[in-house]
């Protein structure tokens, strides 16, 4: 069955492939690796994939749930490994090839990939375009979809309902993982700078300079790079705060390339200028008060001792600091400077009209 999502910028996940590895300071607070050691800890399938809020390395593959899109009637937009990354070093390529040829065959659906790992998934999927046979579909007889022999041959590739994108948190992931996404055949390609946790220019990627080398041989002329960016700050225990600006600039650069931006959550912290509405509140329960800086990327300026020496960081002219308050997701809410932003890729919008 379908799992419902409540995440913003999707409908439902299919989690083919549970546990993880980190490879990145995104990874710290991750809310699956909190999931599979709290809630779903007594689950038989998540048991033993993650402790104390973070993962074991253990990778579990769960080949009885390839085939839940195909029964599901309505479309849908589809969050594949929600709990994990389909392209986690130790997943097979054979077990990856049968969970895309599920999607070819789930044509209704779009399905959404999420990956720190670009580089593999780049990898897998020129060597799946270069591959003399192509891909085949899965059915139970030969659940091998990838090399072989098969059933089905098709010639739909990259699978126009599937959209590929990476995690970025900082400029240093972003300049990363970013050329690799960008070398990987897709109908759509997405960024997901969330817990986004310094500043980042993707200007490039983008289309707003000269293209990174070696990308026009790998991808169609009229999709020159990244088409759409989610944006969102940290939630849940030890959240760190997110800069406005940072989010701010991320959108600008969107809107100048004309590419669709989702703005996904401020996180737990609230910023100088929306907390004023949160007072009565906050003083009620103690919130936590901090700073965060524009252009370092520091999380968090030290507790100042009192509240005067506070306002004094910020009121002797240190510019690049804003005040921040934790208030929780759900009060410090989707807004960006007064508006929600959940802008979607042109091929979804236009489906939906």
């Amino acid at each position: 069955m379908s799992e419902k999502s409540m995440i913003e910028w999707t409908e439902a996940t299919w989690n083919p492939v549970l546990g993880c590895t980190h490879v990145s300071e995104g990874c710290e607070h991750c809310y699956a690796a909190r999931e599979t050691s709290g809630r779903l800890s007594k689950h038989p399938l998540y048991a033993g994939l993650a402790k104390d809020g973070k993962f074991t390395g253990e990778v579990r593959l769960v080949p009885e749930r390839l085939e839940d899109p195909l029964h599901w009637r309505r479309p849908r937009m589809v969050f594949v490994n929600s709990m994990s990354d389909l392209f986690e070093d130790s997943v097979p390529d054979d077990f990856i090839a049968q969970v895309f040829a599920v999607m070819g065959q789930a044509e209704r659906h779009t399905f959404q990939i999420l990956t720190k790992r670009p580089g593999r998934m780049a990898s897998w999927m020129r060597r799946v375009t270069n591959c003399e046979h192509g891909w085949r579909t899965h059915n139970g007889e030969n659940p091998s979809a990838y090399g072989g022999t098969g059933v089905v041959l098709s010639d739909k590739w990259p699978l126009p309902n599937v959209w590929l994108g990476t995690s970025v948190e900082t400029q240093k992931w972003a300049d990363v993982r970013i050329p690799k996404l960008l070398e990987t055949p897709a109908a759509v390609r997405f960024l997901s700078c969330e817990p986004l946790l310094g500043p980042i220019d993707l200007s490039g990627p983008l289309g707003l300079e000269a293209p990174v080398v070696g990308q026009p041989a790998l991808y169609p002329a009229e999709r020159p790079g990244v088409e759409w960016v989610i944006v969102g700050g940290e939630s849940g225990p030890g959240a760190r705060p997110m800069h406005p600006d940072w989010a701010r600039s991320l959108r600008d650069q969107c809107v100048a390339a004309g590419v669709p931006f989702f703005f996904k959550q401020q996180g737990e912290w609230t910023w100088e200028g929306e907390y004023q509405a949160f007072t009565h509140l906050l003083h009620s329960r103690g919130g936590d008060q901090s700073f965060v800086t524009r252009e370092s990327g520091s999380q968090l300026m030290p507790h100042a001792r009192t509240e005067s020496d506070r306002w004094d960081l910020v009121d002797r002219g240190h510019q690049g600091w804003v005040r921040v308050r934790r208030v929780g997701k759900k009060l410090a809410g989707r807004e960006l400077d007064g508006r929600t932003w959940d802008e979607m890729p042109e091929e979804v919008r236009s489906k939906q009209t």
